[in-house]
């Protein structure tokens, strides 16, 4: 069976997903009440923390110094040095840093330059990056309810509000320059447009967290819905949303590609399994990995149609064949709790985020020699949930948890 800590990790998301983006509150999941320890400054956390999300994130933080809760709730909210000194003197005597995995520093060849961005609106917790072809840096402010752009070159932003509580997650791009998006916390698929602001909206019936989007060959937007076991389709031309359920009850899609011949593959979060859909029939077919444990999380794919997943929760990269029905794995040079998460090809060379080392590290993988090489996140990462490839081969992400985006120049 997976290990408690991923279990936590697992309710811990579907919380941030399944929760209104504002005024949460102190609720948990569901609504239930968060009861915090006492003790002096209990109620300025409560009155400070809980007005853009849930105080289980305290809980499941994995805790801090009292310098990193400082450096934390500055990318959060705007408060008085005094106001600030006694959160963060409260949260680091009840939730203190917990032993994590300390980040590998592997030496290679290639070099890399991390430029990093604090978004503009504080707790904004931008979830996923987007590269656009005119060299802007697009993210979800998932907190804040807006959508966010970043000129790679002047380093100016620009924001545009969205509707109320739609909790923006994934996003991808249409060949017009319109910013598609999952709202994850008001059951739609959102289409910006970034000339006017203007959002329509696509509601994803049965479904109010969708997740992660991506485009095929034809134009037909793909995406899953993590809380409500399902993938969807949206046909842009008419509008019309189309939903199939995963066979394996629970098993959480998540994130989501598309083959070179238009076939979408998706991975299970909570299952040991990837699936792939029928882009015609809709028909879902499973793929069992071979250990038990495995959650893949995010998944990349390279020309040969092979896909790449981070096994969130053995702290392993992992290729899977579906012509061959083959599996490989590698163990992440953080170990088993390096959590792997965002993940990204270029050039058929893997690149990857562990989460679950501090600070965290982003990883190459050149799957033909089969060698490492990794980088210590200037910023800490605060969890890199996603990355993608640029056209030139540069990465960006988004550091949820330090409230930045990020762009990764890469050397040749």
């Amino acid at each position: 069976m997976a290990n408690h800590w991923l279990q936590l990790s697992i309710v811990a998301g579907v919380t941030c997903a399944v929760l209104p983006v504002a005024g949460q509150g102190r609720g948990g999941r569901g609504g239930a009440p968060v009861n915090l320890p006492d003790g002096p400054g209990k109620e300025a956390v409560q009155a400070n923390c809980a007005t853009c999300h849930s105080l289980n994130n305290i809980l499941s933080s994995g805790g801090y110094t009292r310098d990193g809760w400082i450096t934390l709730t500055k990318t959060m909210i705007a408060l008085p040095d005094d106001q600030r000194a006694i959160v963060a003197d409260y949260l680091a005597a009840h939730f203190p840093e917990q032993p994590r995995p300390a980040a590998v520093v592997i030496p290679g060849s290639v070099k890399v330059n991390f430029k990093e961005w604090l978004v503009p609106t504080l707790g904004s917790r931008p979830h996923d990056p987007l590269a656009m072809p005119d060299g802007t840096l697009w993210y979800t402010g998932q907190f804040a309810n807006r959508m966010g752009r970043v000129d790679m070159k002047t380093g100016q932003f620009k924001e545009y509000p969205l509707p109320e509580q739609s909790g923006p997650h994934g996003l991808t791009g249409d060949k017009d320059g319109n910013i598609w998006f999952t709202a994850n916390g008001n059951g739609y698929i959102g289409k910006l447009n970034p000339k006017t602001g203007e959002v329509t909206q696509y509601k994803t019936a049965g479904a109010r967290d969708p997740h992660t989007p991506i485009f095929d060959q034809k134009g037909i937007l793909w995406f899953t819905a993590q809380g409500a076991n399902m993938v969807g389709r949206i046909d842009p031309k008419t509008g019309e949303v189309k939903m199939v359920s995963s066979p394996t009850e629970r098993s959480l899609p998540y994130g989501i590609v598309v083959s070179s011949t238009g076939v979408p593959f998706f991975v299970e979060f909570g299952a040991n399994k990837i699936a792939s859909i029928d882009p015609q029939t809709m028909a879902i077919k499973e793929y069992m990995l071979p250990h038990e444990d495995t959650r893949p999380r995010r998944i990349a794919i390279t020309s040969d149609d092979a896909l790449w997943y981070a096994d969130y929760s053995r702290g392993y990269l992992g290729r899977f064949d579906p012509k061959t029905g083959k599996a490989s794995e590698w163990p992440s040079p953080g170990g088993p709790k390096s959590q792997p998460y965002g993940i990204a090809a270029y050039n058929d060379v893997i690149w990857y985020s562990e989460s679950g080392v501090r600070p965290n590290t982003l990883v190459r993988f050149d799957p033909r020699t089969e060698k490492f090489q990794t980088w210590i996140i200037p910023s800490g990462g605060g969890v890199v949930r996603n990355m993608m490839a640029t056209k030139e081969g540069n990465f960006v992400l988004a550091e949820s948890g330090v409230n930045k985006v990020a762009l990764v120049e890469v050397s040749r």
